[in-house]
């Protein structure tokens, strides 16, 4: 009688382990979905090893560079999670970069500070973009859009909104939370998915939100000053966005 059991990313580290030189680990895309991170799609198994790439189909294979900081997580070598965010700057946009860092946060893999840290110490190609994502990273973020969402309002020149907003009652006992806010305007930013409207639970207990942002007097808007331009390098809109140096 044959067992079935799921191929998961914890799986194929493994079986990609057996075949590479010993000693060595998973690292980049590999290591942070082993962490419960946010990456772009990768169909590799990235793994790293001091002398001999590994090599096959469905593995891609790294040297290992001085310093690099490997733990074992769940009984797999890998690369730590800060180390993680670190060697995928090589590989990614600065928006998925933080949306990496902020998922990381999100799963206590790490914090804010200890990314900033670490980049400030980091030297290599590519480092200027990792300590620019790491200063961009932040608690409380619940999704990837929502990173995107920040990023966008931020990158297009407004004022930075504060993020996981907490309204509490008296005894604190929380009320709600909010995706992104100016209090002081005062205005409310949130990413809404699919569910808020395609779920009649969720969509009433949005109309139930509003009621009370109503009567508090805060409303949903995005107040827009002057803008730049840069947003445009992360998220062009027009044919000509995708020529302006990133």
């Amino acid at each position: 009688m044959s067992v079935y059991e799921p191929l998961t990313a914890a799986l194929l580290a493994r079986a990609a382990l057996l075949v590479a030189e010993p000693d060595s680990y998973v690292s980049h895309h590999t290591a942070a979905r082993l962490l419960g991170a946010v990456v772009p799609d990768d169909p590799d198994v990235h793994v790293t090893s001091r002398r001999h790439r590994v090599r096959g189909e469905g593995l891609a294979g790294h040297r290992a560079k001085v310093g690099q900081r490997v733990v074992r997580w769940r009984g797999i070598r890998m690369t730590s999670p800060v180390q993680t965010f670190l060697d995928l700057a090589h590989q990614l946009s600065l928006v998925d970069l933080v949306v990496l860092g902020d998922s990381l946060v999100r799963r206590r893999r790490t914090t804010p500070e200890e990314l900033v840290s670490a980049t400030r110490e980091h030297r290599g190609p590519y480092s200027r973009l990792a300590r620019r994502a790491a200063t961009l990273v932040r608690a409380g973020v619940d999704s990837p859009m929502e990173t995107r969402l920040r990023l966008l309002i931020v990158f297009a020149g407004l004022p930075e909104p504060e993020v996981d907003h907490r309204v509490h009652d008296d005894d604190g006992t929380l009320l709600r939370r909010y995706d992104l806010t100016y209090l002081p305007f005062p205005h409310i930013i949130e990413y809404d998915g699919r569910q808020h409207a395609e779920s009649d639970e969720q969509w009433l207990t949005d109309l139930g939100r509003d009621e009370a942002l109503d009567d508090a007097r805060i409303r949903r808007l995005v107040i827009v000053p002057r803008l730049n331009d840069e947003w445009r390098r992360y998220f062009p809109s027009r044919p000509g966005d995708l020529a302006v140096p990133a």
